[in-house]
């Protein structure tokens, strides 16, 4: 393809992606209501739980604090679903323009990653929404008995979709790590000798980048991180030994 064939076939893949995203936020648009009772159950659960513990008390209230924030926030909220629903559409039209200049095997591990890397994404997503409840309540505990905590809904929305990002894009550096072994830039002996320290990186890194710093979405990041380290580990040690058994072959004949 001449450089301008390939500039049409990206203003096309574009056109296509924008359309899919605009489509789909209108239908976020319609169903508002509905996308706005998911995100905000985990802040209700957390809030019920808080009371309880302390056998009542001023419920804190989620708020708007200016005129044009409702509909600004009803937007935002669209376009986030609208890009959540049309992400089948964008990734492939990603994905078919930069195939064509893949070779087969960068095909191959390209369609293992995106296979493995998906659930995997979505397991992060669905622990950090597990955890928030208990996050939301362990950090409006310390509101002073004599204030009320009033939490604007574009900063909840910012909170609650940093803790998915983060947690789920955690959940994906196992599998870089097994990536690099396969491309020969990782041995597992390194990923032995490194184990302490590996994991302590993993606590720092949970403690760091964990939006509400509460100890308990911090061991609910970093325990699955350790788990699925350990099990990149093993994948890197059965790759090692093929690769030498294999390497041993050739050597043989």
């Amino acid at each position: 393809m001449t450089l301008r064939e390939h500039i049409t076939e990206l203003r096309n893949r574009l056109a296509i992606a924008v359309l899919a995203i605009v489509v789909m936020s209108i239908l976020g648009y319609i169903f508002y209501d509905q996308a706005l009772a998911f995100l905000k159950r985990p802040f209700d659960a957390g809030v019920a739980d808080l009371l309880a513990s302390k056998n009542g008390g001023k419920r804190p209230e989620l708020t708007f604090n200016s005129v044009t924030s409702p509909f600004t926030f009803q937007i935002k909220i669209s376009l986030v679903f609208g890009l959540v629903l049309s992400s089948p559409v964008w990734l492939y039209q990603l994905w078919a323009f930069i195939a064509p200049g893949l070779h087969r095997s960068e095909k191959k591990w390209a369609y293992l990653f995106a296979a493995i890397a998906t659930p995997l994404f979505a397991a992060g997503i669905w622990v950090a929404y597990w955890t928030l409840p208990k996050g939301i309540e362990i950090l409006i505990g310390f509101t002073p008995s004599f204030a009320q905590n009033l939490i604007t809904l574009p900063e909840y929305l910012d909170f609650v979709l940093r803790t998915m990002l983060v947690f789920g894009i955690a959940f994906l550096l196992p599998l870089v790590v097994v990536l690099l072994n396969i491309l020969g830039i990782v041995p597992a002996a390194a990923l032995a000798k490194f184990r302490p320290y590996i994991i302590l990186a993993i606590f720092v890194f949970g403690a760091v980048a964990t939006p509400s710093g509460d100890p308990f979405s911090l061991m609910f990041l970093a325990i699955p991180m350790c788990l699925l380290f350990f099990g990149a580990e093993i994948v890197a040690k059965l790759n090692d030994r093929r690769r030498r058994r294999k390497n041993d072959e050739l050597l043989e004949a």
